[in-house]
């Protein structure tokens, strides 16, 4: 039986700048996208016929309302035939984190599915099916670090170096629309330092930030507590991803980071995680070992 395995990496916003409000309710932004070796798993099984799922997380659906079946189905239709497919989802990536875990699972979906049926879907076409399941969708199409304009699906490649990542969640969820209705347009402009032309020999606090930010930590000011106490584990950037309320600290390499997560761990009992950035050169194959739950 014919079966592929895919791993289907979270990401952190190192930067996030909103620019406007458009008149359909969506937000203009540019955002730095880095992909991190911390993955939901997705296996996908061809079968005789139909479309099925399993997942082991309690709190998500099974069916139609799912992101990995909404994958399926915008592929089966943009292919004009079924998947006789069943896709299992194993859950690593916090639910409502900031992480993009859904977004990235239907991304995957629709690589894994483009993959098992030899590649009939061009990228442009994968690209267009991944905007339309969501704004983060398109970006995980490429594990690489990248820059999202307009709504976040305009995409450019950038380097970045190999950075290590703290992740920290303090398990609950963020409304990302309820973060967005609470921003104050006309002060962002004085808050968020500007994108560099060049990250080559730019220190990450010198363009680390997020316009979110200030929302989020309004709405839940023991985050302040998180964030400090990752500067004092000895963060070179430390930030929010996307809404929240996932907070990250930077560090240069995996022994800093592992030896502050253990120094958070101490006094922290909520969920913890290190991994790598990715950079989408060859001899990340392996990448989905270098990640930890501590």
């Amino acid at each position: 039986m014919e079966q592929l395995r895919r791993l289907c990496p979270a990401k952190v916003n190192l930067y996030l700048k909103v620019t406007g409000r458009r008149e359909d309710g969506y937000h203009e932004l540019v955002t730095v996208m880095q992909p991190l070796s911390l993955a939901d798993i997705l296996t996908v099984t061809r079968k005789a016929e139909g479309l099925s799922l399993t997942c082991d997380h309690p709190h998500l659906p099974s069916g139609p309302e799912n992101l990995v079946w909404r994958a399926a189905r915008a592929f089966a239709e943009a292919l004009g035939q079924p998947v006789d497919v069943h896709l299992n989802l194993e859950k690593r990536i916090p639910l409502a984190a900031g992480l993009g875990g859904g977004s990235s699972d239907a991304a995957g979906t629709l690589l894994a599915l483009n993959r098992l049926y030899r590649e009939p879907l061009p990228a442009a076409t994968l690209h267009r099916l991944a905007a339309g399941l969501g704004a983060d969708a398109p970006f995980f199409l490429s594990p690489a670090p990248q820059i999202g304009r307009g709504i976040g699906t305009e995409l450019t490649p950038i380097r970045l170096p190999p950075y290590w990542y703290v992740l920290v969640n303090p398990g609950f969820p963020v409304s990302t629309g309820e973060v967005y209705r609470g921003l104050e347009l006309e002060a962002l402009a004085r808050r968020t330092p500007p994108l560099p032309q060049d990250f080559a020999g730019r220190p990450p606090r010198a363009w680390v930030g997020n316009d979110l930010e200030t929302v989020t930590l309004n709405l839940f000011p023991e985050l302040n507590h998180l964030l400090s106490a990752l500067a004092d584990a000895g963060a070179e950037a430390r930030g929010m991803s996307g809404s929240g309320p996932t907070l990250f600290g930077l560090f240069s390499g995996a022994p800093e980071a592992l030896r502050a997560a253990r120094r958070l761990r101490e006094h922290y009992s909520g969920w913890l995680a290190v991994a790598r950035g990715l950079t989408g050169e060859a001899g990340e194959a392996d990448w989905g070992d270098l990640a930890w739950i501590i």
